[in-house]
């Protein structure tokens, strides 16, 4: 991987997953895949390893990344659903001629047509990303609780009651802001709760 550039936020949903490789969307925004190269190292560690990656191609990834966020966003709050983007999202998903094949271990993985066909991981993302949008998965969308991040995420937990995209970064951040809001509080403030 390459140093520079902002750790990947990994979760166990592909779609939103890579709606991550843009956080912060509501303040500092943060690219997480600002080059090509960077998309190819976000590609083999999401299982959907490609030889390389154009400037062309990385711009249809980005494009394929707002138009999930745009949609899953839509269906988290029960909007209707943006019809350009789901037009790309349909348009990737059906030029994709990926493959899912059986591991010996039991797993599945994906084969791409070519180890330099980026249309083909983008559309493993597009049909993940029609999986829950398309409500066929156990789980519930959801839009992160924090002001500044506000990504849509897929809630797996058993209660369906998530609130942080990401509890180790967006979760943590606003309890750190919580504790420290608390203890700037005067000793009699904290008594009249």
């Amino acid at each position: 991987m390459r140093a520079q550039f902002p750790d990947f936020r990994l979760g166990s949903v592909l779609a939103t997953s890579f709606t991550a490789t843009l956080t912060e969307r509501r303040g500092n925004a943060v690219e997480r895949i600002p080059t090509p190269h960077r998309l190819v190292d976000w590609l083999a560690v999401s299982g959907l390893a490609v030889e390389s990656c154009t400037a062309a191609q990385l711009e249809r990834a980005w494009d394929l990344r707002e138009a999930i966020h745009a949609t899953a966003t839509a269906a988290a709050i029960q909007d209707a659903l943006p019809a350009s983007a789901v037009q790309v999202i349909n348009d990737c998903s059906t030029q994709g001629r990926a493959a899912a094949v059986l591991t010996p271990e039991g797993n599945r993985r994906w084969r791409l047509g070519s180890a330099s066909c980026v249309a083909d991981a983008l559309g493993v993302i597009a049909a993940d990303a029609v999986s829950i949008i398309a409500g066929e998965r156990d789980g519930k969308l959801a839009l992160c609780a924090s002001p500044t991040c506000q990504a849509a995420f897929f809630d797996t937990s058993q209660s369906r009651t998530r609130r942080w995209c990401d509890m180790n970064t967006c979760g943590n951040r606003q309890k750190k802001a919580r504790f420290h809001a608390n203890q700037r509080k005067t000793p009699d403030q904290q008594g009249n709760r």
